[in-house]
């Protein structure tokens, strides 16, 4: 197979999986009891949703890099606005917050266009990291000003630093096609996310920590991990692993995955917040479905660059 071949193929393959759930779904919608009907109307929201996700992305994978970067700089430029319409902030972040989403975040996609990886690599956590607080203070404002700065650098780093290394994958040579490593990551950080959630309705018993998510299990967990380890062995061949490396890959992805959704719905139960917005019917904001990647990107990108690249 071509590269585009590949592609093309993994695309069909998700909008057969698409239509089939969407006419299941509609048979079960129509047939549900009322008191189900509540738990399929939004089974259904979902999959509608994924229509519009599976199109945008895999049209991005087919049209190349620079379509791929554009699309990674908007979505953390949505998330970011996400994080900020839910975390409090003063006249005196104003300045900082104008350069996170007009400088910072074009310059670190910028620096991935031209494959500078050194200074893709630090821009954020070192000069971003430094400047920002820096900037705050000529404001004279120091009311919570750790506290501030601190969700300034955090909300970067989570919604531009780490999500942009799903992108940076298209900057590593391990003798695949990098838009496979791509592939590959979103494949099973998203599936994961799925068989978590199926694996959680149908056997989900003891609640993983209900303070912070409620509706996570340990069954889910569990049941949905293996299942996306599985498909991530299914996909070793558009990758440089062997199946047993990819099992060992795909776990890593699965367990980062989790916690970073674990961990941003720690952050939205402080900020007192069910979903990071209202943009994917079903889903709630990009960021919420992005939560996975925000932990999973940086952890596969360095594995990969670490023990595959030429």
């Amino acid at each position: 197979m071509t590269m585009d071949n590949t592609v093309l193929t993994i695309i069909g393959g998700a909008v057969a999986l698409l239509t089939v759930a969407t006419l299941v779904g509609m048979v079960l919608e129509s047939r549900a009891s009322e008191a189900a009907r509540d738990t399929m109307h939004n089974l259904n929201a979902r999959t509608r949703s994924w229509w519009v996700m599976v199109a945008v992305f895999g049209g991005a994978i087919l049209l190349g890099p620079t379509a791929i970067i554009v699309l990674f700089a908007f979505l953390s430029f949505v998330a970011l606005r996400e994080f900020w319409t839910l975390t409090p902030s003063r006249r005196g972040d104003h300045l900082a917050l104008f350069m996170s989403f007009f400088v910072v975040l074009p310059i670190q996609y910028l620096l991935l266009g031209y494959d500078w990886y050194g200074l893709y690599s630090i821009f954020i956590p070192v000069y971003a990291f430094l400047v920002l607080p820096a900037l705050s203070t000529l404001t004279g404002d120091t009311e919570n000003f750790l506290a501030r700065s601190a969700r300034v650098q955090w909300g970067l780093m989570l919604t531009v630093y780490a999500i942009s290394h799903a992108p940076a994958l298209l900057l590593l040579d391990t003798g695949t096609p990098a838009s496979h490593l791509l592939l590959f990551l979103v494949i099973v950080v998203q599936l994961s996310d799925v068989f978590q959630y199926i694996f959680g309705k149908l056997f989900g018993r003891r609640r993983f920590s209900p303070n912070i998510s409620p509706k996570k299990t340990l069954e889910g967990l569990i049941g949905g991990g293996l299942s996306a380890i599985a498909v991530g062995v299914a996909l070793h061949g558009l990758t440089p692993f062997s199946p047993l490396q990819a099992a060992g890959v795909s776990a890593a992805i699965v367990i980062a995955g989790f916690f970073g959704g674990f961990v941003l719905s720690a952050v939205k139960r402080d900020l007192h917040a069910k979903d990071w917005g209202t943009m994917i019917e079903g889903h709630g904001g990009i960021l919420d479905r992005l939560d996975s990647i925000t932990f999973s990107a940086p952890i596969f990108f360095h594995m990969v660059r670490y023990w595959w690249t030429a």
